[in-house]
C-alpha cells in the first residue's frame, strides 16, 4: 500500500486503533524517517482523543527507550528499541512480559522475538517520491488478515 500523505497515514493509524484490544502488540518496522513515530503520534492521540483524556506530545522514545500514555482502563507502552543491540538488554524493560492492561507499540521490533499472540507488523519503506511511503502489515492471532 502506498500512503501519499499524512492525513492518509492518520486515517490507516485510525482504523487499527478502533480495532486495538488491551494486550495487543504493534511492531513498527523501518527505517529511520521512514513514519514510525508519526503513525504512532496519530494512533495515540486518536486514542486519547477517544477515550476523553488529554492529548498529549507523543515522541520517539529513542533515548529513554519507553514512554507510557495512561488512558481511563488501560496504558499504552510506547518502545524504541533502535538503541538496543542484544535481547538480554530487554530484560529490565520487562518487554518480554505479558502486560494484559497494556497495548505495545514497538518501534525497531525487528531486533527481537516478541512472543504476543495478537500482533501486527508494520512495515515503512521509503520511496522514489520523498512525501509518499509503502507499508505493508503482517499480523498473528486476530490481526492475522488485517490489510
Amino acid at each position: 500500500m502506498i500512503i501519499k500523505s499524512l492525513e492518509k497515514l492518520n486515517i490507516i493509524s485510525n482504523k487499527i486503533a478502533d480495532q486495538l484490544t488491551i494486550s495487543d502488540c504493534i511492531c513498527l518496522i523501518g527505517e529511520i524517517g521512514a513514519g514510525k513515530t508519526t503513525f504512532t503520534r496519530f494512533l495515540i492521540n486518536y486514542l486519547q482523543k477517544k477515550e476523553g483524556t488529554k492529548i498529549t506530545d507523543v515522541l520517539s522514545p529513542t533515548f529513554n527507550l519507553l514512554y507510557e500514555y495512561d488512558l481511563k482502563n488501560y496504558k499504552i507502552m510506547h518502545y524504541d528499541l533502535y538503541r538496543i543491540r542484544e535481547e538480554r538488554e530487554l530484560l529490565n524493560l520487562g518487554l518480554l512480559q505479558e502486560n494484559e492492561k497494556a497495548i505495545k507499540i514497538i518501534e525497531w521490533s525487528n531486533m527481537i522475538q516478541i512472543p504476543v499472540s495478537d500482533k501486527l507488523e508494520i512495515h515503512f519503506e521509503h520511496t522514489k517520491n520523498r512525501n509518499e511511503r509503502k507499508i505493508n502489515f503482517r499480523g498473528t492471532g486476530k490481526w492475522k488478515n488485517f490489510k
